[in-house]
Order: structure tokens, then sequence, then C-alpha cells
């Protein structure tokens, strides 16, 4: 079975994440996959790239059974290169990147829809960092996306809000998403990204790298950093204490150490 889905037709590419069983959470096979599938998408003559989760998730972020691997240096960097690449890539994509969100963007998972330009949520969508709920920090550009959406301060208290996922309108609300709707996300995606299609697009996409690319950057700069971060709480009291709360379905008990 692939853990990646993609079909290009009329104009738009999709991308789908395609582990339903475990809410798509991200494992190391399945980022290998979505990088492949991200710079087939790069090189292609398609404008419009439409991002979506198979089932009932978007997606649940990384795969809490791949951190008991992370001791392992070599294994550790490379997610942590693959997760760099995909973002990358889809953020400098000479492309109008459109995220389909329902159910739960998660943790890695939210910093993935974030990379898009335009986020198309289901009312019923949940957005949350959660990393902190394991004792971690954001990764995946995590604190870029963040920062880019809601400015440092909000930023902060959005990544530290823990357990709390926020919803629907107040997403849009925050600036997290761009468009609601109470239908199908994929379709309405779809749509948006057929009327882009009879914009001009040529000078949409100069906006669009005319800001990226002075921003390309300062994201490189929190990739590197979250990278160190994730390899130095990866052994730390909380980090451990907050992976074996999750796998006995308990509320951890932290120390702060």
């Amino acid at each position: 079975m692939n853990f990646v889905n993609y079909e290009s037709k009329d104009g738009i590419s999709y991308i789908c994440l395609n582990r339903p069983d475990r809410y798509n959470a991200l494992n190391k096979e399945m980022l290998e996959e979505l990088l492949k599938v991200v710079d087939t998408v790069n090189q292609n003559e398609d404008r419009v790239v439409v991002l979506s989760g198979e089932g009932n998730a978007f997606c649940a972020g990384g795969d809490i059974a791949m951190m008991k691997d992370f001791g392992n240096r070599e294994f550790f960097d490379n997610v942590m290169d693959s997760i760099a690449g995909i973002v990358s890539k889809l953020y400098m994509m000479p492309k109008i990147v459109i995220s389909a969100v329902q159910g739960s963007a998660a943790g890695l998972g939210l910093s993935l829809a974030l990379t898009a330009d335009y986020v198309v949520a289901h009312q019923e969508a949940k957005f949350g960092m959660l990393f902190i709920g394991v004792g971690l920090a954001p990764d995946g550009g995590g604190h870029f996306w963040a920062e880019q959406r809601l400015g440092i301060q909000k930023a902060k208290q959005f990544i530290w809000g823990n357990p709390r996922q926020v919803k629907g309108e107040e997403a849009k609300g925050m600036g997290l998403a761009d468009v609601l709707t109470d239908g199908d996300v994929v379709h309405e995606a779809e749509k948006l990204g057929q009327m882009l299609l009879a914009s001009p697009l040529v000078a949409m996409l100069k906006t669009k790298m005319t800001y990226h690319e002075e921003q390309l950057e300062r994201l490189n700069y929190y990739l590197e950093k979250e990278k160190q971060n994730q390899w130095e709480l990866r052994s730390s009291d909380d980090h451990q204490e907050g992976v074996r709360a999750f796998l006995e379905k308990r509320k951890p008990s932290f120390k702060g150490k």
C-alpha cells in the first residue's frame, strides 16, 4: 500500500496522505515517500497543488512509535532531513499550494498544513501544535508557520497551549485557516484551485516568490534550530514521561526536567 497517493488532473496536483488507520501519522517510510512525491510535483507543469489526508484526519503528526528509534543519530537525522526537505520544497514551490484539512491537523501534521498558501478547513477540523504534550517543541517549521500566521507572542502561547485544539471559526479568526466549509474539503479546495487557474497566476506567483525568497533564510534557521531542539529534548525526563503517558493513555506527570 502506498502511504502517499498522487494524481495530476486538469492542471492541479493532488497529494493525499494515505495511512487512515493511523490518522495519517507520519513515520520514516511515509516521510521519505512524501518527499519523493513532492519532488515529482515540484517538477511537473501543474500550477496548483492540493494537499489532503485520507479518512477522518488530515494528519495526526509524527508517529509516536518512530520516536523510540530517535536515539540512533543516523535515523534521527534522516527523519528530520526528510521533514525539512518536504516543508521547504512546498514553501518554495512556484505553484499555489492549498491544504484541505478535515479532522485533526496536529503537531507535524499542522506544520505540514500550514506550508500552504491557502488552508481550506472543515468547520469541525481541529488545529493544535500539541508537541508540548510529549515534552517536545515544534518541528517541520512549526515555529516559522505559527509566527507567520499568529505573530510571535500569540505563536508562543498557541504552541504552549496543550492539550487545547482550536476548531473551525476560531481557527479562521486566529488566521490558521483561510476558507471554511461544512462540505467536502477536497472538493472545496478543488473549486478554489480551478478559480486560481482562471486567474493571472504568473503575477500571483511573482508575489508569492517575492515574499518567500526573502523569508527562506529565516525558515532554514528555524528548521535547523528545531532539529537541534528535538535532538536535545529526546532524552529529557519530560519527553520520556510524555511518550509513556501517551502509550499508556493517561495524563503525563511532568517535572520540568
